[in-house]
């Protein structure tokens, strides 16, 4: 068929009107041409041929316009099929576009506006009031619906495309929407130039991507990529075959590899060689089972240096289980464990001497019992505690004594054998443990304390000072004396105080009886604790009379303790007793509290210009609030300040010298009056003595008792006086308990008596009764 053609036309048809036309016109012609036809003949010929020629004429033109309708119907039909497939197309179109969450948007130049489809407004999450009707002039679309930080750059790629006007030339843009969630979403924009014609204005045309969890995906891989990059970790990732396919730059820090010497090859590159080939097997065997392994291994940097790491392995899987990589990350851990030693060390041993410590000492006495008993042989525990320490430390300082302690350790190891242990208690207190005494201990031991006393009394040489460390020495012996480590610890201790109470500089062993002698002290704690605030204690008073008039000038207050089961307690007893346990400052209160309120009493009995002594310990001047609770008690019983007297004695005055002066000061300036106590007795140098701001010496009662008969004594009394008179201070001679004394202390000018020979220490109504008698009480 032709398609320039109508159908149902075909050349029969034409040949057919032709052969008629051309029939026609012959007859035509034939009768014009005759001279046989009449004019009626002729007039009916011509009629008839014309009729036949239109009845020709229009039997073609039916079929003509048969074969025009038909035609009209095939592209009607036409017509609704191709409508058909365009509504199709767009449907798929729609379809697609939804499928890949694609809206259509499109600019007119003309309008200078954005008009929107339905998608769009459904990815902006917002509806066509919200968009003006799907269109929205260009500046009020940027200003509502795009974020601040994008509006010039969506001008900018707008402006880029307008200008281009190729209609083939694709652009693209990444800005972010406000959407109606009041939320600010990623979109793609991909648009080109569309030019103008007859049915359309000239505009772009475009299409939009949320693209807003790929935003997100991205910076959470960028921020992944980061934390590997830059981890303070060492990151090595290897695949399936365990070749290295990635390090990051702490990997590179650590080990000195760079990407390019460790790509393809093995990790073991990196080993040190100390981890047997059990240990890998068993990592790749945790790796296997339980997806990862972490633990401590040592490895070799590029250099050669070795070095602990600890290192843990993952993996990473496919969907269908399979290992695709092993991420291993890892840190240098020598400054941690370099760290764990020296905890460790200083957890076991003592930070001065370097020796070991309790706990450490605890450890070793056990595992050194164990050794013996099942060999069925002995050990002893030598409990140490230096004489007198406590002096040196407090005069010449705590930097002196920390010498003087690691000097007393280096010797104790220079005694001892390598087997034994030597370890520092803390203070002055030391422990050697011998591992191992023989068939006869008790020599072997004697034999070591000889040789550690003989060692420790050596003069110490510290800042020019010849110092000496004496050691009081307790012994305890496995198994006669303790089956474990705190019985023989106890033990050696409690032998320790008997070798002290025995004159200090010995060595004792621990017999049971000293048990009980321990036991008796613990129990005397006790009751002293309860004693101070429970009303046993109690002053008594020893007169100090003036040499020259006779008359009673002063008492020395002093505390007893009435005991509610024992009787009264000696304080020989227990006033060392509460030295050593701290108990001396609470006692000391109390007896500064009574002797106060005893002065009062006397005032308000009439007897007045009385002066109260009460003596002071070394942990009381080391008080801070001492000089206030002086003040108070002044204050509170209404008394003068030179009512008061205040006792130190030498070795007091010189622990911490200089704190302690400071003090003593402050007293002097409040108006207290001050004395030293048992002169010539302590360890001062008599150039401390100008220092102090005392009114009064008191000369010791050990060079009084002999004063008649040692020409030493006698000497050394009137040096004393004369030294304090020279200083400006008075003198009270204690002890003094016959005439003989008493003259001859006149004799060498001494100021004060205190004494038997006068009085002893009174209870509060006695001392009221010697008051009364006196001849000028009156």
């Amino acid at each position: 068929m032709d398609p320039g053609r109508p159908a149902g036309v075909n050349r029969t048809n034409l040949y057919v009107l032709a052969i008629v036309v051309a029939l026609v016109a012959a007859g035509v012609f034939a009768v014009a041409r005759s001279d046989v036809l009449t004019g009626w003949t002729l007039q009916m010929t011509l009629i008839s041929a014309v009729m036949i020629a239109l009845l020709a004429t229009v039997w073609v033109l039916r079929r003509r316009l048969r074969d025009t309708s038909a035609v009209a119907g095939l592209v009607h039909r036409s017509l609704q099929y191709h409508d058909e497939r365009l509504r199709v197309s767009e449907a798929q179109l729609g379809e697609a576009m939804d499928m890949a969450g694609m809206a259509y948007w499109e600019y007119d130049v003309a309008t200078s506006s954005f008009g929107f489809d339905d998608r769009m407004l459904a990815l902006m999450k917002t509806n066509a009031e919200q968009m003006a009707g799907y269109c929205l002039a260009a500046d009020e679309f940027i200003e509502r619906m795009v974020h601040p930080d994008e509006g010039a750059k969506l001008r900018e790629d707008i402006g880029r495309c307008l200008l281009a006007v190729a209609p083939k030339q694709i652009f693209a843009s990444e800005v972010r929407l406000r959407c109606g969630d009041g939320q600010s979403r990623w979109f793609a924009l991909r648009f080109h130039y569309v030019p103008a014609t007859d049915a359309i204005a000239a505009g772009i045309m475009g299409a939009a991507l949320d693209v807003d969890e790929a935003h997100r995906a991205e910076d959470r891989l960028r921020l992944l990529a980061n934390v590997f990059e830059f981890s303070g970790e060492a990151i090595v990732v290897t695949d399936a075959d365990n070749r290295i396919v990635s390090i990051n730059r702490s990997f590179t820090r650590l080990t000195g590899y760079e990407i390019d010497d460790v790509r393809g090859q093995n990790p073991r590159i990196l080993s040190a060689g100390r981890m047997p080939a059990r240990g890998y097997a068993t990592m790749w065997q945790d790796i296997a089972e339980k997806g990862g392994w972490e633990g401590e291994i040592w490895d070799r940097r590029k250099d050669g240096s070795c070095y602990p790491k600890w290192l843990t392995i993952s993996t990473l899987k496919d969907s269908a289980g399979k290992i695709t990589h092993h991420i291993g990350s890892f840190t240098d851990i020598s400054e941690r464990k370099l760290a764990e030693e020296r905890i460790y060390h200083l957890a076991h041993h003592d930070t001065l001497t370097g020796l070991p410590n309790r706990f450490s000492l605890h450890n070793r006495l056990t595992q050194a019992i164990v050794s013996v008993r099942r060999e069925s042989r002995s050990l002893a525990v030598m409990f140490l505690d230096l004489d007198h320490f406590k002096a040196i430390n407090d005069t010449l300082g705590h930097p002196v004594g920390d010498r003087l302690l690691i000097e007393v350790a280096l010797r104790l190891k220079s005694c001892v054998r390598e087997s034994d242990v030597v370890a520092r208690l803390g203070g002055d207190e030391f422990v050697v443990v011998m591992t191992d005494i023989g068939d006869a201990p008790i020599g072997v031991v004697s034999a070591m304390a000889s040789k550690i006393q003989q060692r420790l009394t050596e003069p110490c040489v510290i800042d020019g000072r010849d110092l000496h460390a004496t050691p009081s020495i307790g012994i305890a012996v496995f198994p006669s004396d303790g089956a474990d480590a705190d019985t023989l610890m106890k033990n050696a201790d409690v032998a320790m105080y008997h070798a002290k109470s025995r004159g200090r500089h010995n060595y004792q062993f621990f017999a049971a009886s000293m048990n009980e002698a321990a036991a008796e002290r613990v129990e005397l704690e006790g009751s002293l604790r309860q004693a101070i605030d429970g009303g046993e204690l109690l002053l008594h008073y020893q007169p100090q009379i003036d040499a020259v008039s006779g008359r009673v000038v002063g008492v020395e207050a002093l505390v007893r303790w009435q005991h509610s089961s024992r009787g009264m307690v000696p304080p020989a007893k227990f006033i060392p007793l509460a030295e050593e346990t701290g108990l001396i400052e609470p006692l000391g209160r109390w007896v500064l509290n009574a002797a106060c309120r005893q002065l009062w009493t006397l005032g308000r009995q009439g007897r007045q210009g009385l002066r109260m002594a009460v003596n002071l310990s070394a942990r009381q001047l080391r008080e801070e609030k001492l000089v206030d609770h002086v003040q108070e008690l002044l204050a509170a019983y209404r008394l003068e300040p030179g009512d008061l007297e205040l006792e130190i004695t030498e070795s007091a005055a010189m622990e911490n010298a200089d704190i302690t002066i400071g003090i003593l000061r402050r007293l002097r300036d409040l108006g207290v009056a001050l004395a030293i106590d048992d002169f010539g007795t302590g360890y001062s140098s008599l150039a401390y003595l100008k220092l102090l701001p005392i009114q009064r010496l008191k000369l010791d009662r050990s060079f009084v008792r002999d004063i008649e008969t040692d020409h030493n004594d006698a000497i050394i009394c009137s040096a004393t006086i004369a030294l304090a008179h020279s200083l400006g201070l008075e003198v009270v001679a204690e002890g003094v308990e016959t005439e003989a004394q008493l003259t001859y202390l006149k004799y060498l000018g001494c100021d004060l008596i205190q004494g038997y020979y006068y009085s002893k220490p009174l209870p509060e109504d006695a001392l009221i009764e010697f008051l009364a008698r006196e001849p000028s009480a009156s």
